[in-house]
């Protein structure tokens, strides 16, 4: 399987909270549909701090 971009992710998760305020909302899926959104954000959170450590790392390279 090909993991995903961030882009995707982001994506992914904007389709995920759009879906809690649409007509196709079941109180019944809300609980596991939150719990998936949730776990995407983490995903997202930690994909984001990769990249700031990167971002440091290349950062102290060319300041010096």
């Amino acid at each position: 399987m090909t993991e995903k971009t961030l882009n995707q992710k982001i994506e992914q998760l904007d389709s995920a909270v759009e879906w809690f305020y649409s007509d196709e909302f079941k109180l019944e899926e809300a609980t596991e549909k939150y719990k998936n959104t949730l776990e995407l954000a983490k995903e997202i959170e930690k994909d984001l701090s990769d990249l700031k450590n990167e971002i440091e790392v290349l950062s102290e390279d060319f300041s010096k």
